[in-house]
């Protein structure tokens, strides 16, 4: 019975967050199931532990939710974002339009800003492109998408995602874990998505296929949409409903100003993790009144929160008469991060329910027991979790919370080093989290005007067949050679 109510509770959370159900509603709902199944104490599980873990994860991670947010929000109200596009649509033209777009949101979402901000910003530009290109509007999705939500938030080393720096306290490493591996991985996605939109663009030409209809963009519409709210929620770190709030600037800041943050969030976060936090003296962490902890487990998150701080300076001075209204500004991007994380931390708060039952040892004892090692069985359990609640920082915080531990005892049995686990992980959750439930890739179609029958194919190609080979590619180079 324990088994078939996490079956069941997994089932509703999944089905009803994806007709638009708050997942604040509906994780502690689908909790109370699950014990109820296993005959366990239904309110010491939810205030005990659904919210112990929930407010774990809140205060972990909610200095780079509200600081990613506010910086996205910062480089989009100053024309930072789309000065960054113009400059790549300019330098890359017309004859290199899907480079441009993917390009364009690989530089913006590395340096740190918001995926749901660069979905808002950069799909007119890519209309713009596509349409004087002659590319199908269907392809702009699959394009973004890639830029976007692939090797720039799973696989490049220092990425600021949230995805990349939720692994750092378990496994006790830093954004930039196994660079070289994540070079090659980066490398993987980029090249098979870049053959296969070319592949598809050619076949459109052949075919005839222009840019289609020239609808206007939906943006204003999807981001007040309450249902794209509910269901990206979960995807990202950013709250859709913020972003036509604020106060945006309707020029441009020189293209040296809009990259200068960027550059700023890379080399703070290097700085941070290699030469500032390893020569500190943080003997203090291990008194009573900070946990104790350990630098190891707080370290990955204070490097990228310096960082994006560091940046928030940055665009603020270097724009600061390019804000009608710092404030509105500064707000918008302060709401955008919080129903993000509270959603986010709702999914942890169920995986730990799940991972209290007693049932859940067969769970654990079959992803343990699939061939290949270590790194397949966390791949397996990261991939299957982020697919079904179609997020990868809730598939991978609750594979990490249930599984972690284990996890970090085989590596110290096998000599796998964690480095490489935390970058196997963070490529997993990026992979089936971008089914087609996804909150993210939905707004993205919603906000291109295109539908899942258009262009859910070439999407899943980049977002999906691309980041599954570099993952076993990683496997097998990790396996073979170990962390680099």
């Amino acid at each position: 019975m324990g088994l078939l109510g996490i079956l069941v509770g997994l089932g509703l959370l999944v089905f009803l967050s994806y007709r638009g159900w708050s997942v604040l509603l509906l994780a502690p709902a689908a909790a109370l199931l699950v014990a109820l199944f296993s005959g366990e104490p239904l309110l010491a599980h939810w205030t005990i532990t659904f919210m112990s873990s929930a407010a774990g994860f809140i205060a972990q991670f909610f200095p780079i939710f509200l600081l990613g947010a506010l910086f996205g929000k910062l480089m989009e109200d100053s024309g930072s974002v789309s000065a960054i596009a113009a400059f790549m649509t300019e330098k890359l033209g017309t004859r290199r339009a899907m480079l441009a777009v993917v390009l364009a949101g690989a530089l913006v979402t590395y340096g740190g800003v918001s995926l749901f901000v660069a979905f808002f910003v950069l799909a007119p530009m890519a209309a713009a492109l596509f349409r004087s290109a002659g590319i199908p509007r269907r392809l702009m999705p699959a394009a973004l998408m890639l830029g976007t939500a692939t090797f720039t938030m799973s696989a490049m080393p220092g990425t600021p995602a949230i995805q990349n720096a939720i692994p750092m306290p378990f496994f006790g490493t830093t954004p930039f874990a196994a660079p070289g591996i994540g070079v090659i991985a980066s490398a993987i996605m980029l090249g098979f998505g870049l053959w296969w939109l070319g592949r598809a663009e050619a076949r459109a030409r052949a075919a005839g296929e222009g840019f289609g209809d020239a609808l206007p963009l939906a943006s204003d519409a999807v981001a007040s949409d309450g249902l794209v709210r509910e269901r990206a929620s979960v995807a990202q770190a950013f709250d859709p409903a913020e972003v036509g709030r604020g106060a945006p600037e309707a020029g441009r800041p020189a293209p040296l100003a809009a990259f200068a943050p960027l550059v700023v969030v890379i080399a703070v976060n290097l700085l941070m993790s290699l030469f500032v936090l390893p020569r500190m003296d943080v003997a203090f962490l291990a008194e009573p009144r900070f946990g104790p902890t350990t630098l190891p487990a707080v370290g990955g998150v204070w490097s990228v929160s310096v960082a994006l701080a560091a940046a928030i300076v940055a665009v603020v001075a270097l724009n600061f008469r390019r804000f009608p209204a710092l404030r509105s500004t500064v707000d918008a991007g302060a709401n955008a991060s919080v129903l993000p994380i509270l959603a986010v931390a709702s999914l942890v708060g169920f995986g730990a329910v799940v991972a209290a039952m007693p049932a859940f040892a067969l769970v654990r004892d079959w992803v343990l027991g699939v061939g290949g090692g270590p790194l397949v069985s966390l791949a397996l359990a990261t991939n299957v979790l982020a697919g079904l609640t179609g997020s990868a920082s809730g598939g991978l915080t609750i594979a990490l919370d249930a599984l972690g531990p284990t996890f970090m005892e085989l590596a110290e049995y096998t000599g796998l080093s964690p480095e490489l686990m935390h970058r196997v992980a963070v490529i997993a959750a990026g992979t089936l989290d971008s089914l087609p439930h996804n909150g993210a890739v939905i707004t993205l179609l919603a906000v291109c005007g295109c539908t899942h029958r258009e262009s859910y194919r070439d999407l899943a190609m980049a977002a999906i067949v691309g980041p599954i080979l570099a993952l076993v590619a990683v496997i097998v180079l990790g396996t073979l050679f170990g962390s680099f």
